[in-house]
């Protein structure tokens, strides 16, 4: 993980590229259209270094090996999904691996909170037996 940080001076240079969609201190968020390029370019031969040169960026300023790995994850992302996976792509959130999503559907929902009163209902139930042998314990001594 990169732990360089952008100052604001660079964060305006970056955002004056127009393959930039936004910037944080930390952060880069590349134009889906950037990103397609990017592959094809790199399909054709170029290397990443020279493409990020070519589309304007200071390879000083963002990190030579953060090329290679943007290419990387992108390549894994078209690979699957083709470039409308790059296109869809949202900052922060992998389209890839991971845990498959809780199906949430509101019969599930429903069922589980069915599940849960009926639970809650033994166990006041069991309560109340058990308070009763403790009073009629209580009531023999």
């Amino acid at each position: 993980m990169n732990r360089r940080t952008f100052n604001p001076d660079q964060i305006r240079q970056l955002e004056a590229n127009l393959h930039v969609a936004s910037v944080s201190d930390r952060t880069i968020q590349y134009k889906g259209e950037f990103k397609i390029h990017a592959i094809h370019e790199n399909l054709a031969g170029k290397r990443p270094i020279q493409i990020f040169e070519e589309s304007g960026f200071d390879l000083d300023m963002i990190g030579k090996q953060t090329t290679n790995e943007a290419l990387k994850r992108w390549r894994k992302t078209y690979r699957i999904y083709r470039e409308e996976g790059l296109l869809n792509e949202r900052p922060g959130k992998s389209n890839l691996g991971g845990r498959p999503k809780k199906d949430d559907s509101v019969e599930r929902r429903l069922a589980k909170a069915e599940a849960r009163i009926k639970y809650l209902t033994a166990e006041n139930e069991l309560l109340k037996k058990l308070e009763a042998l403790e009073r009629e314990a209580k009531y023999r001594n």
